[in-house]
């Protein structure tokens, strides 16, 4: 499905609406990541990504409602992408468990 875009407001709404999507998707993948992750650095690490993410969806809510404009709709997918990536690593299994971290 492609977006026709006409001026630079729809290039500007296309992609808040992709990077709101990403965000949210982010949302959901960290806690997964962090309960799977057997390093204390890691786990925190993924903690921190979930606060600075929760910042990130709260300013483009901000922006959203500054543009009177929902930022929802559009899914990212690249980040779609990524993270059926990350969920084939996290089926893994191994003794190791560095080498899934």
């Amino acid at each position: 499905m492609t977006t026709k875009l006409d001026t630079l407001t729809d290039g500007l709404l296309n992609e808040m609406k992709d990077l709101y999507s990403a965000e949210h998707q982010l949302l959901k993948a960290l806690p997964k990541m962090e309960r799977k992750a057997t390093n204390q650095k890691l786990k925190e690490a993924f903690r921190a990504h979930l606060l600075e993410t929760e910042r990130q969806v709260a300013r483009l809510d901000d922006i959203g409602q500054l543009l009177r404009e929902k930022l929802s709709g559009k899914p990212c997918k690249a980040m779609q992408g990524l993270l059926e990536e990350g969920d084939e690593v996290m089926a893994e299994e191994s003794e190791n468990k560095a080498l899934l971290d």
